[in-house]
């Protein structure tokens, strides 16, 4: 399975499951959808369901967590 890092505005860096596409295209779905809008991604480290603000998103990139 495909992983992503999300890195936020304060720093943190969340990995979770998809590829740049999919996580991308979550994110810019939730942005457009409008501000109170969270995309809902699932974290690698716990398995568990985040609701991630676009618009307190800085980057994104590959993960290098291995399965």
């Amino acid at each position: 399975m495909s992983h992503a890092e999300i890195r936020m505005i304060n720093g943190d860096v969340l990995g979770v499951e998809g590829s740049l596409d999919e996580v991308e295209k979550e994110l810019s779905d939730a942005a457009r959808s409008g501000g109170s809008r969270f995309a809902w991604l699932t974290a690698i480290a716990t398995g568990e369901r985040v609701g991630v603000k676009p618009d307190h998103v800085v980057s994104l990139r590959v993960s290098n967590e291995r399965d």
